[in-house]
């Protein structure tokens, strides 16, 4: 293991597999995601949002429509109305 290897095991968020499409941030869209307890469907619309300039262009802003999509089926499926869970 190399003295690099032990800065990459220590700051893990510091490095990016696959690409650099969110290194243009200040803030990583994990860290967003992980400190607001986003939910899983939330959380991959930030990660697209952020990178769908640098990556998957339409793709992704497919991808995010159809996250959103599921938070609303979910947010139905729950008994959510105007963002606050109704009480039965």
């Amino acid at each position: 293991m190399t003295n690099k290897d032990i800065f990459n095991d220590a700051f893990p968020q510091d490095k990016q597999i696959g690409g650099n499409h969110y290194q243009h941030y200040h803030i990583q869209p994990y860290e967003f995601i992980s400190k607001n307890e986003l939910t899983f469907f939330q959380g991959n619309v930030i990660k697209y949002v952020m990178r769908y300039p640098f990556k998957g262009g339409i793709e992704d802003l497919e991808k995010i429509k159809h996250y959103c999509d599921l938070e609303i089926k979910k947010m139905k499926d729950t008994k959510y109305l105007n963002g606050k869970r109704k009480t039965l």
